[in-house]
């Protein structure tokens, strides 16, 4: 049985505030553009009480921290073993 990569961002007010807002579009586009979304449970959750760390992101229970749109692209081409796309 095939499992999908979980990626959790936090959607607390700190890490929304912080970059998470405009990271949920940045990995949406993603994820759709490299026609990925069967391979991915994405979806937010609540506040990972990491705040001074934020932006964060979890994928498959390792967090990532203060994210920017460039770390999130290098990570997800990492795991997906994807060139950078044209965004």
């Amino acid at each position: 049985m095939d499992q999908r990569i979980d990626i959790q961002i936090c959607l607390g007010s700190s890490c929304f505030a912080r970059g998470n807002k405009r990271l949920v579009k940045v990995i949406e586009q993603y994820l759709n553009e490299q026609n990925l979304r069967h391979l991915v449970h994405f979806h937010g959750a609540h506040c990972f009480s990491s705040c001074e760390k934020g932006p964060l992101v979890k994928i498959d229970g390792k967090e990532y921290h203060q994210l920017t749109e460039d770390k999130i692209l290098a990570i997800l081409n990492g795991i997906f073993g994807k060139d950078a796309p044209d965004f």
